[in-house]
């Protein structure tokens, strides 16, 4: 703040001194005025033309002036000197100015400056006007403008710095909770996320604070999360090392006495197996959820086709399906030929914006969840819909299996949550991450009954049917990347 006083102060020097001159020139303009309008009252016409009479104790009054020189100057209609100073100047060429109004001009007499005031007056019987002009010096302005400055700046030099020093103080006072709060922050420890007390920081820097204490909010609710996320996932593992390391240590016994069968000893390397894979698994699933969280923030999102990342999933999942004897198919928008029109090709548009990678996982996820639970002989179907009136694509995942209790809907896609009763292998983190990656993609996953309402034949359950509603990716202007983007899918595709 101290820089800009300075700055102004120079400034304010300049706009004084231009102010004053006016001041200073008014009074004696005016007293000029009158003297130029005194003049002229004393011109006649003439027989060669005007005829001037001033008396001599008139003119010398006229000139008494102890500080300046007064000049003045009367011409006739052909621009004869009549009387007063011969060495006043004219007015310039093209300044005839209008008849009888006083005018004002600056000009120079022998090198010294002068003001001057003149007036062009109407002679009765002739067609061109007189001149009569009265100049003087300016030693008198130029003392009283100077009298006018010192008047202005000689405070100025004491308020200054008076302003000065009330700015420093204001600023100090006025700083002095803010650094109160600095050093309040800076002592805290790393672990200590507690809200601060908006009530002894400045009113201006109070929307800031509380704004900082949402952030420790949100930042001690997701350390709370990965602490309780990571409690769980230890207590999950234990279960399929603990089995692991039994199995490994009744295999190494049975070998030690020499009494164990291959029977036994297979059986145990099986279930050593089942344990690892277990585990496996479930890490797999850890670094996927750890995956999705971690690039929630990072990840930069793209415009992508759902329908070739859906058929790309399902291809993937082929093998298993075979092996499991289950129907794994796609329904949906089949890619389109490159000669297709663009009504066609706006009617199946499947892109969205999002994350490529987490997109996938949750497409992953929810067919590898419906495998696991499908029956031998069962379905599982991968289904894409295009809603143009909502502007939206619509992903669903649906199987033939046994299905999901309505008040377990909710809990499923909860971490670790697994039905009860269930047969099956699994972590219980598949649909947490599938929730995970909806949530990160602005939506929420929908699940209810494959088949409800219809009839479900024997052996078979009602299934699940997961719902994933993205909103179309508004079209953009085509680029050369956009174009060699759009190659690589249709090559991939193709492939």
């Amino acid at each position: 703040m101290l820089a800009p006083l300075l700055v102004i102060w120079p400034m304010s020097l300049a706009l004084t001194w231009l102010a004053a001159q006016g001041i200073a020139n008014k009074p004696y303009d005016r007293a000029l005025l009158e003297s130029v309008r005194t003049l002229a009252q004393r011109i006649e016409p003439g027989e060669r033309g005007i005829r001037f009479d001033l008396p001599k104790e008139t003119a010398r009054l006229f000139r008494a002036d102890e500080l300046d020189n007064v000049y003045y100057q009367v011409l006739g209609t052909r621009g004869e000197f009549v009387s007063g100073d011969r060495d006043l100047p004219v007015p310039p060429d093209g300044d005839g100015g209008v008849l009888g109004e006083p005018r004002i001009r600056d000009d120079e007499v022998q090198d010294d400056s002068v003001r001057v005031v003149y007036v062009w007056v109407a002679v009765p019987g002739s067609s061109r006007p007189a001149l009569v002009q009265v100049g003087e010096t300016l030693t008198k302005r130029s003392r009283l403008a100077t009298e006018i400055i010192k008047g202005v700046i000689l405070p100025q030099f004491v308020i200054l710095p008076v302003a000065v020093l009330l700015v420093w103080f204001a600023l100090a006072r006025g700083l002095a909770p803010l650094n109160a709060l600095q050093r309040r922050i800076r002592e805290r420890h790393s672990d200590d996320l507690s809200p601060i007390d908006v009530h002894d920081v400045p009113e201006e820097v109070s929307p800031l604070v509380q704004a900082f204490n949402d952030l420790l909010e949100r930042q001690q609710g997701s350390m709370s999360t990965q602490k309780r996320f990571l409690a769980d996932a230890a207590h999950q593992l234990k279960t399929p090392l603990a089995g692991l390391r039994m199995q490994a240590e009744l295999a190494a016994r049975a070998v030690a006495s020499g009494n164990g069968d291959a029977r036994a000893l297979q059986a145990s390397l099986e279930h050593m197996a089942n344990a690892s894979q277990r585990a496996a698994h479930m890490v797999n699933q850890l670094l996927s959820m750890a995956r999705a969280d971690a690039q929630a923030g990072i990840a930069a999102r793209a415009v992508l086709d759902l329908r070739v990342l859906a058929i790309d999933v399902v291809r993937d999942f082929v093998p298993k399906a075979l092996d499991k004897g289950i129907d794994l198919g796609y329904e949906g928008p089949e890619p389109v030929p490159d000669d297709a029109s663009e009504a066609d090709t706006a009617a199946v548009d499947c892109r969205v914006l999002g994350h490529p990678l987490l997109l996938r996982e949750l497409i992953a996820n929810l067919v590898d969840n419906a495998l696991q639970y499908t029956p031998t002989r069962g379905t599982v179907t991968v289904r894409l819909l295009v809603d143009p009136f909502g502007q939206v694509v619509v992903l669903q995942v649906e199987d033939s299996g046994p299905g999901i209790p309505q008040a377990e809907k909710d809990l499923v896609f909860q971490p670790f949550y697994r039905a009860l009763g269930t047969p099956v292998d699994g972590s219980g983190l598949g649909l947490a991450i599938v929730a995970e990656i909806a949530a990160q993609h602005g939506t929420t996953i929908a699940l209810d009954d494959a088949r409800s309402g219809a009839q479900i034949p024997p052996g078979e359950g009602p299934g699940a049917r997961f719902t994933l509603r993205l909103p179309r990716a508004q079209p953009s202007p085509p680029s050369d990347d956009a174009d060699l983007a759009q190659t690589q899918t249709q090559t991939q595709t193709q492939a």
